[in-house]
């Protein structure tokens, strides 16, 4: 596979809000954590795509790509974390979409965290998170991407 194919808005000309996949993958069915974190991010000012609930990272992947997203959020509270993100890590390169910010929350121990960081994952938040540093590190994250100037 040669250079990698930077992932860029479909309309350089036209500004529009940053697109957020959130997603619950494997079996875990508590939904209630993701469904807080969309609303959050959809009142910061993001346009917020929700997959549902039993998404294989692959079918999140695929959703990335098709909806031309930024950035996708995984919660995670089944504590397969680790071969989870992993799988979307994989499955976003193979679609040459590996600019896409990827980020998570749910319940992770403090030590997988750095390994998470390793497979690509930006950042993990972890119970007790407020959804302005959240929103704001979201914010900060794409910003940093697209080379826009600092909102601080």
């Amino acid at each position: 596979m040669g250079a990698e194919r930077v992932h860029r808005r479909s309309i350089a000309a036209v500004d529009r809000p940053y697109r957020v996949v959130v997603a619950k993958v494997g079996l875990d069915g508590h939904d209630r954590g993701v469904k807080v974190i969309a609303r959050a991010l959809r009142d910061a000012g993001f346009e917020v795509i929700y997959t549902g609930l039993f998404s294989t990272p692959a079918e999140v992947a695929e959703v990335v790509l098709q909806e031309d997203a930024d950035a996708v959020g995984l919660s995670v509270l089944s504590g397969a974390h680790e071969p989870l993100f992993r799988q979307l890590v994989a499955a976003l390169a193979e679609r040459e979409a590996s600019d896409v910010v990827v980020f998570g929350g749910g319940i992770v121990p403090d030590d997988d965290i750095p390994a998470l960081t390793e497979l690509g994952v930006a950042r993990m938040f972890t119970p007790g998170a407020s959804m302005a540093s959240i929103t704001e590190w979201l914010t900060l994250a794409l910003d940093a991407r697209a080379g826009a100037p600092d909102r601080s």
